[in-house]
């Protein structure tokens, strides 16, 4: 991988697709959801030691710092970049690029959420290579592009474009996340990928597009920039934009990478019945539980509870020590809601 890269580790949702799990303070992203490993761990430790402790660093709430700072003890403190309130993807990276600029001017950026499945680690490693090398020599902003393997409309799509050099691709256009119809004509058509939210970059080359695209996000950045101790006064006033609909949408300069290997951004519970071997009777379960007469059932209960579960069909069940779930598995992407519910309600201690 490049000498001067710098991986910046996107960990700062709260994961409540993934409640009672995952809470305010315990989120997704520390906890091991798809295997036993916290998944920020399997995704720091995926990148082989190709990029070193003092390069890496981790985008993050100040609530979330110290149940990550456990998972990765490696990492220094001062490249923990403590965001005060959530401001989406882009014043992220955009301040996680100008951190790397300032120690390094010719960094260049690996951007990767903490919350990813990807199989093979190598495959991985190596399109990081190769995107790390494109960006330097040229200047322009990489994602990667998952080819479809079924008609998912939770993901956003990119219609690849032309090769310009083994591996890398024009970006022709970006498609929200398209209804089932849609999705079903993205996946035959044969030119769409999915958009996995993973980025590479020169430091130095987004900067200037966000300075070109996001004017007002580009004069925060920079105030923050020369003056770390203002973060807390400024970084909230930022723009809320993602780094999709902020900058990749808008740049010429954006490609794609032809991405080799498996992923799944583990969205919500349903995911789970693609990382977790399925029973005769079509039921995925972790942890202990007994099912009789029934199938199609997504169960976690790792809790230290007895799940059981007669007659039924098509649904999560998380049994935690102090709650638990159940919904159907076309609601699982609803689980958020009762997280609201909840909050509204006054119970934070659950939320």
């Amino acid at each position: 991988m490049h000498e001067h890269t710098f991986a910046t580790l996107m960990a700062g949702g709260s994961g409540t697709r993934f409640w009672p799990l995952s809470r305010r303070t315990r989120p997704k992203q520390i906890l091991p959801i798809a295997g036993d490993r916290p998944m920020i761990r399997v995704t720091l430790d995926r990148l082989g030691g190709q990029v070193p402790p003092e390069r890496v660093l981790v985008a993050t709430g100040a609530d979330q710092e110290a149940g990550i700072r456990k998972v990765l003890p490696e990492i220094p403190a001062e490249n923990f970049l403590l965001e005060p309130t959530p401001r989406n993807t882009a014043p992220c990276l955009a301040l996680a690029s100008a951190t790397a600029l300032a120690r390094d001017p010719l960094a260049v950026m690996v951007c990767l959420p903490a919350d990813h499945v990807i199989r093979p680690a190598e495959a991985f490693r190596n399109a990081l290579t190769l995107a790390t090398k494109r960006a330097d020599r040229a200047g322009t902003l990489l994602t990667f592009g998952i080819r479809p393997t079924r008609p998912a409309t939770g993901y956003g799509y990119i219609l690849a474009g032309e090769e310009t050099i083994p591996g890398v691709r024009t970006v022709r256009e970006f498609e929200e996340k398209p209804g089932l119809e849609k999705a079903e004509r993205f996946l035959k058509h044969g030119g769409y990928r999915w958009n996995s939210g993973m980025f590479t970059w020169r430091a130095d080359a987004f900067l200037a597009e966000v300075e070109t695209h996001l004017p007002v996000l580009a004069t925060g950045i920079a105030k923050i920039a020369r003056d770390p101790a203002c973060l807390s006064k400024v970084f909230p006033t930022l723009p809320s934009i993602s780094v999709d609909c902020g900058i990749m949408e808008r740049t010429g300069r954006a490609e794609i990478v032809d991405a080799a290997f498996g992923w799944d951004d583990v969205g919500s519970f349903e995911a789970l019945s693609r990382l977790i071997d399925r029973d005769q009777a079509g039921n995925y379960i972790r942890g202990d539980a007994v099912v009789l007469d029934g199938e199609g059932l997504i169960i976690d209960s790792g809790g230290g509870r007895t799940v059981g579960a007669l007659g039924v069909s098509d649904l999560v069940i998380i049994a935690t020590d102090d709650v638990v779930l159940v919904c159907s598995r076309r609601r699982a992407e609803d689980v958020k809601l009762l997280v609201g519910k909840l909050t509204l309600a006054g119970r934070e201690d659950l939320a």
